[in-house]
């Protein structure tokens, strides 16, 4: 905010919202109405992001004084349509939140180690080959569980997983 301000430091407001986290998590948002009456700027702008279904994003609607009073209702037009049409304009990547795991199974299971990473879209990072074979291996966090029981189920609780910090 602070490089916004000073960018447009001839502004009368530079009024933002946020939306941190997944865009269901309602808990982490928050909004400045920069000095416009309340309601009439900030909640607009976090309503066009909440209904957007767009998480990890903020926006920031930096408004000029023009000469004309808009009054509560066109200011509220104003910023939530500003930010509805920079929003058809974004284009977006999907954010996978993944883990590493530290694989470590004897010689004869890794083919099927493989084949169990291959089913749950796991990729190697790294692997050592001493006693044991070490994978490191990672993966989408929303699979980690599955894939932990699916390979203590199918090595027969012969492979040690641990996470890795």
């Amino acid at each position: 905010m602070d490089s916004i301000k000073a960018k447009h430091a001839d502004a009368r407001h530079n009024c933002w919202a946020f939306v941190a986290g997944r865009p269901e998590d309602s808990m982490k948002w928050g909004f400045s109405d920069d000095g416009e009456p309340s309601g009439t700027a900030g909640k607009p702008i976090l309503a066009q992001l909440t209904g957007s279904g767009v998480g990890e994003i903020a926006a920031v609607v930096t408004r000029y004084y023009g000469g004309i009073r808009l009054g509560t209702g066109g200011l509220v037009k104003a910023y939530g349509g500003g930010v509805q049409q920079a929003l058809k304009l974004l284009s977006t990547v999907e954010k996978k939140i993944t883990v590493q795991l530290l694989v470590e199974v004897d010689y004869s299971l890794i083919s099927l180690t493989q084949s169990i990473m291959s089913l749950y879209s796991a990729t190697e990072v790294s692997a050592t080959y001493d006693t044991a074979a070490k994978l490191v291996v990672e993966i989408e966090l929303l699979n980690e569980k599955e894939f932990i029981q699916t390979m203590i189920n199918k090595t027969g609780a012969r492979a040690q997983i641990s996470r890795m910090s």
